[in-house]
């Protein structure tokens, strides 16, 4: 519920209540009926004009929940896409959100439209913008259609510039890792590029790559990317893929962690579990454990942070401060390692290759 909590802040909403139901099959209210009667009188209590679900709702319980709670009702895939909307930037990015929304928005269009627009914008409508609320669904389809079309082109695009950047023989690295665990204060760290690192979610939506010097003088190209998120909404998945297709080239892929945060664990699983769904699984990653400067000095406390995240027994995470610039050269130094390795590997099975055929 606290990371709902900051998805809304980040949408710039404020939250003045929260109510908890475990549920094991959802009610066409979603709530059981107490729990909905409670919710009601704290909307009516605190005057909230939003309620934001955890999950993701079915049309017909948005529509029940708005008629009962007579306030504007979203879910969390709805909450996220509108802070993709919110922070998109380039083209690129305005495409990807945009096409998501529309996705997100098709098997929702039925008998919705005129409730929606009684409810009015705000969170949850942006994007995609107030007329679409208007249009039928051969009309959405076709937008899908177009914006399918774009998308095509900037991948096309970005198939180029990858395939400029393996023409110069360069090691690949690109960052990865839970929203806000400090990827781009990493980034800018590592390269001094300056690109806009807040403390906030989903501050980076587009990949931006730069120069870096390893340890030994090796230069190398670093990446950094979009940051993943528990119940990720599949329609963003889907639309960023043009983003997403940058891991595929990396040589190595840096899984940077906040290692103060309270929930690192369950962070680190849900990164691992989302490179997995895109076929990255088995890509070599370093793990660089981030902020460390928050933490308390002593050692055995340090560990003690480390062991509760549960690495796996031959994970060799590095220590970092991405703000005091502390371990960055270790961290390079195990970066430079893992693409050794990575291409001692990739070379032996060339080798197999060519001596079976």
């Amino acid at each position: 519920m606290e990371e709902l909590a900051q998805l809304a802040h980040t949408a710039g909403a404020q939250v003045v209540g929260r109510v908890l139901q475990r549920i094991e099959r959802p009610s066409p209210f979603y709530l059981g009926r107490g729990k909905l009667e409670e919710l009601k009188a704290e909307r009516e209590a605190s005057g909230a004009t939003l309620v934001i679900f955890d999950d993701e709702l079915t049309p017909s319980q948005q529509r029940n929940l708005e008629e009962a709670l007579k306030v504007k009702v979203i879910d969390r895939s709805a909450l996220i896409l509108d802070i993709f909307a919110k922070h998109a930037r380039t083209r690129a990015g305005r495409l990807q959100v945009e096409l998501a929304q529309h996705q997100y928005l098709l098997p929702r269009l039925v008998g919705q439209w005129s409730h929606l627009e009684r409810l009015g914008g705000g969170i949850g409508t942006r994007g995609p913008g107030e007329s679409q609320l208007e249009t039928d669904r051969r009309l959405i389809r076709k937008r899908i259609q177009r914006l399918q079309k774009a998308l095509e082109e900037v991948r096309s695009q970005r198939a180029l510039q990858r395939q400029r950047r393996r023409a110069t023989g360069l090691p690949v690295i690109s960052l990865v890792g839970y929203t806000n665990a400090g990827k781009s204060t990493l980034f800018n760290a590592l390269t001094r590029a300056g690109v806009p690192a807040e403390d906030r979610l989903f501050s980076t939506l587009d990949p931006v790559t730069r120069r870096v010097a390893l340890s030994q003088g090796t230069v190398a190209l670093l990446t950094d990317t979009v940051g993943f998120i528990h119940k990720l909404p599949p329609t963003l998945v889907e639309a960023f893929h043009a983003t997403l297709e940058e891991l595929e080239e990396a040589t190595v892929l840096v899984h940077v962690v906040d290692i103060t945060h309270p929930h690192a664990r369950h962070q680190v699983q849900v990164v691992e579990k989302t490179l997995e769904g895109l076929g990255l699984a088995g890509k070599p990653r370093v793990l660089a454990l981030n902020k460390v400067d928050r933490l308390p000095l002593a050692p055995e406390k340090v560990a003690q942070v480390i062991a509760q995240i549960g690495l796996a027994p031959d994970e060799r995470p590095v220590l970092v401060s991405a703000v005091q610039r502390w371990g960055l050269e270790t961290l390079l130094k195990a970066v430079e390692e893992a693409i050794h390795e990575a291409w001692e590997s990739q070379m032996a099975r060339m080798g197999a290759v060519h001596f079976l055929g």
